[in-house]
């Protein structure tokens, strides 16, 4: 089995926006990669489990919120190299967005804190570039609540 840190292939990892009004669902990771920073809740698919099956998974493991129905965000690929130019990390995400539908945000699994965030202070964050592309077109694609 390939290892997540210098692995043989890509892993799919998959993430779930929640968007509660106009304010966005993030997390800060407890591990690498992004160890520390503010992220899209998410994490590895299971072997046999659909993908939106397992955005909400992800979503209700890190956070405990549960979302409506999903629309695709975006596909993002993370790749990280080491000094020597080797690939540490690869991930291809797939990113789903949903409106809140319950549950207060509670750290689990591997985040260290959980909350939404309204848009005028996703600046101050250090978003990931991507990540900050991601909210965005989620935003798009969401249909009004």
């Amino acid at each position: 089995m390939s290892s997540r840190e210098y692995p043989d292939r890509p892993w799919v990892g998959i993430g779930c926006l929640a968007f509660r009004g106009e304010d966005v669902l993030l997390v800060r990771r407890s591990r690498p990669p992004r160890q520390g920073e503010w992220s899209v809740p998410g994490g590895a698919q299971h072997l046999g489990e659909p993908a939106e099956e397992a955005a909400r998974r992800e979503l209700r493991e890190e956070t405990g919120v549960e979302v409506g129905p999903l629309v695709l965000a975006a596909c993002v690929d993370a790749l990280q190299h080491n000094e020597a130019g080797a690939v540490r990390f690869h991930y291809t995400i797939i990113d789903y967005a949903g409106r809140w539908l319950s549950g207060e945000p509670v750290p689990g699994d591997d985040a260290t804190e959980a909350r939404f965030f309204a848009p005028h202070e996703l600046p101050g964050l250090g978003l990931w570039d991507e990540a900050i592309r991601v909210i965005a077109e989620a935003r798009r694609r969401l249909p009004e609540g």
